[in-house]
């Protein structure tokens, strides 16, 4: 159907667990270090008490960060994963017959969970990482290197702590724009940094600002790619912008942010999360694991 911007217009902001370290565990998106003789978890006692004082531990981050209330629990991971389409109008010519990745703004579930995404990377602020691996909240972060290169060592740091870096391309074009060489280049050529420096290949994309067209996605196909998600909502520090009509948050809901701070922002990425926490735990949301889903 051509290029498919008329899907972003209700957002026109928007840009926008592996590699733990051995010998932890990962909890819902935060890299643990397990105790001697426990890497395989105890009785159902210890595993019980473990759970108990990782709890604790939530609530009392939650305090020192500010919180209004602890972040919940999510539920676990699907034992299925859900089938995941395109969203309705977000489709281009061929998307199913030529198998090309699904473009969707939500996760098809009951459960009361969204799912926090954090594009480009301009800010990198250590305060950040801390709060969110003391709250043990989990998020997917979809990086351009010409906003990485700048610390490709402070997102191997986000990555050690559970977060999974997928694909924003190098330089943050108008895809549309651009040639299907081009699109490509930008596509795969940040598959290859992503390689290089974190040491795994994302199936992961999201373009820029969420616009593409099909040779975006072709190209996205051709460099490993098998989802590109959109989102729902956008949280800033000091607002929330809406896609639906409701302005509401639902099951199963992508929420897009951006490393950010004063540069751009009357607050910081912690003055972020509180928003963003304290609005999903009022509606009675958790917040889960991306990549569980796929």
């Amino acid at each position: 159907m051509g290029v498919a911007a008329l899907a972003i217009t209700a957002l026109a902001s928007g840009c926008g667990l592996d590699g733990a370290p051995s010998g932890s565990v990962s909890v819902s998106g935060s890299s643990v270090k397990s105790a001697p003789g426990q890497q395989n978890g105890g009785g159902p006692q210890d595993v019980a008490a473990r759970q108990r004082a990782e709890r604790q531990a939530v609530v009392a981050a939650a305090k020192r960060w500010g919180l209004k209330t602890p972040p919940l629990t999510p539920p676990a991971p699907p034992a299925k994963k859900p089938v995941i389409t395109t969203r309705d109008g977000f489709e281009v010519d061929g998307h199913v017959e030529e198998g090309l990745p699904p473009v969707f703004t939500t996760i098809p579930t009951r459960e009361k969970v969204v799912f926090l995404t954090i594009d480009d990377g301009a800010e990198k602020d250590p305060e950040f990482l801390r709060m969110m691996s003391e709250l043990k909240v989990p998020y997917t972060a979809f990086i351009s290197d010409y906003l990485v290169k700048e610390d490709y060592a402070h997102f191997k740091d986000m990555q050690a702590r559970g977060v999974v870096l997928n694909n924003h391309t190098l330089d943050h074009p108008y895809l549309p724009g651009l040639s299907y060489e081009q699109q490509k280049q930008e596509i795969c050529g940040m598959q290859d940094v992503i390689d290089k420096r974190y040491g795994k290949r994302p199936v992961l994309f999201r373009p820029p600002f969420g616009n593409y067209n099909k040779d975006t996605l072709v190209a996205a196909k051709a460099c490993g790619i098998t989802h590109a998600p959109l989102w729902n909502e956008e949280v800033f520090v000091d607002h929330w912008e809406y896609r639906e009509w409701d302005r509401d948050l639902h099951p199963g809901d992508i929420v897009l942010s951006h490393f950010r701070g004063r540069d751009d922002w009357e607050g910081t990425m912690p003055d972020m999360i509180r928003l963003f926490l304290d609005k999903v735990t009022e509606k009675g949301y958790a917040v889960g694991r991306l990549e569980d889903y796929l």
